[in-house]
């Protein structure tokens, strides 16, 4: 028999704190994607891996905020841990795939659209494989045209955030893009959720409903807890705000010039330069005091 799905258990609540959250997961991660693109090449991984956990996280914690607003009518739902974080684990990876690939090859053509691709493919792998976690008497169906519509949603929204990450450097700029990103992701979830349908098996329970609070609460926790220590690096790295070049100690490198190998740094008057000699008096040996 069909089963009673209402996505929507707490009303407006949940789709606009799961909008928060990937909006927020967005924020920092298109801002250490832009932050990465400021550096020399021996930081820039950290800064896109914490960019790919920041997003990553955000995505998840979207999802699961919006999944305690779901409900199947005529029976329990149960969550299985390992797939849950699993889906975690897979939508970092995915991201992280992506954002290394516009990072180092940077946001156009090619690699923008294969970073794109990528990390779309890794949201919607996330929310799928989130709601194969989910353990009740019956199954899922899915309708074919919705769930590819939700892809598509997660592959233009990728492709547009990373395009952001490369090119948009002012904090307004960022706050935007990273609004769009969120509403994209919410967009995204609900699409997929739309072409879900409840196969039970057998005669329904007496007591339906979805998870209470009190089971996913504490699976949020430490994502949670990842994307405040995220937001206090932002917060506390001007330059993440600022989106100003940042200025490096001078690398010395037998034959390479200091302004090569910084191009955007001015020199110093005198550097490059060798020893500045004074005037010599061939007139006197005598030695001067300086």
């Amino acid at each position: 028999m069909q089963g009673t799905v209402d996505g929507f258990g707490y009303g407006a609540v949940t789709p606009l704190v799961a909008y928060v959250m990937a909006c927020l997961g967005s924020a920092l991660g298109l801002r250490c994607t832009t932050r990465s693109l400021l550096v020399t090449h021996s930081w820039r991984p950290a800064w896109l891996a914490l960019g790919a956990a920041a997003i990553g996280s955000g995505i998840w914690t979207m999802h699961f905020v919006a999944m305690m607003g779901f409900t199947i009518g005529e029976t329990p739902i149960h969550y299985d841990k390992p797939v849950t974080y699993a889906s975690l684990a897979l939508a970092i990876v995915m991201v992280g795939v992506g954002i290394f690939i516009v990072g180092y090859r940077g946001a156009t053509g090619t690699a923008l659209f294969t970073g794109g691709t990528i990390t779309g493919l890794g949201v919607a792998s996330m929310h799928y494989l989130g709601m194969a976690g989910m353990h009740f008497p019956g199954r899922f169906t899915y309708d074919t045209v919705t769930v590819a519509a939700s892809v598509v949603i997660a592959v233009v929204a990728a492709t547009a955030a990373l395009w952001a990450a490369g090119r948009v450097r002012g904090l307004l700029w960022s706050v935007g893009a990273s609004l769009v990103m969120g509403l994209a992701v919410s967009g995204m979830h609900y699409t997929g959720m739309a072409a879900l349908s409840v196969q039970l098996d057998g005669a329904p329970h007496t007591s339906g409903g979805g998870p209470a609070a009190s089971v996913l609460a504490p699976m949020l926790i430490g994502p949670l807890a990842f994307l405040l220590l995220a937001g206090v690096i932002v917060i506390f790295d001007p330059l993440m705000v600022a989106g100003r070049p940042v200025r490096t100690p001078v690398e010395h490198k037998p034959g390479v010039p200091a302004a090569a190998a910084h191009p955007g740094r001015r020199p110093a008057p005198d550097e490059g330069r060798g020893p500045v000699r004074r005037p010599e008096h061939h007139g006197s040996r005598t030695p001067q005091n300086r």
